[in-house]
């Protein structure tokens, strides 16, 4: 059964305004990352996804999906961060086939210093969100969220 033509158009709209406000956040974010710790948005989701598994580390096929990224773009950003001794690869002892990726020391001590700039930039971008009104019940679903879920 086809949708109505106003409940397309209020998907749609509902997707615009989510689209609107993580292209807000990932800027703001990009810029602060960036200039104060030489880290992307996806490095730092990387790494902070990799810091939250028992163990520092997951699969290469884990974290692609993990990071939203494709398994070429994830390759290409573990060698960029294995090549400056931020991440770590090694083969499973399970599995030789398969690969692990994991967070060195130095990795979470970057993580550990653009935490902080993440985390309040984040809040600043959320705030400043909050105030323009097509945006605002979007603010008010991310703020909503509990910390314990994943997406």
């Amino acid at each position: 059964m086809p949708l109505a033509d106003d409940a397309v158009e209020a998907r749609a709209h509902g997707w615009r305004t989510l689209a609107a406000l993580h292209a807000r956040i990932e800027d703001a974010l990009e810029r602060a990352l960036q200039a104060a710790h030489e880290l992307s948005v996806s490095e730092y989701t990387v790494l902070d996804v990799l810091a939250r598994q028992d163990g520092w580390h997951m699969r290469m096929q884990q974290l692609s999906r993990a990071a939203v990224l494709s398994q070429s773009a994830t390759t290409r950003l573990v060698t960029r961060l294995e090549n400056r001794g931020i991440l770590a690869r090694f083969l499973c002892p399970d599995d030789r086939r398969g690969i692990y990726t994991e967070v060195t020391p130095t990795g979470l001590a970057l993580l550990a210093a653009a935490r902080p700039t993440h985390d309040a930039v984040l809040e600043t971008a959320l705030a400043e969100a909050d105030a323009i009104p097509e945006l605002r019940a979007v603010v008010a679903t991310v703020r909503g969220l509990t910390a314990g879920q994943t997406v």
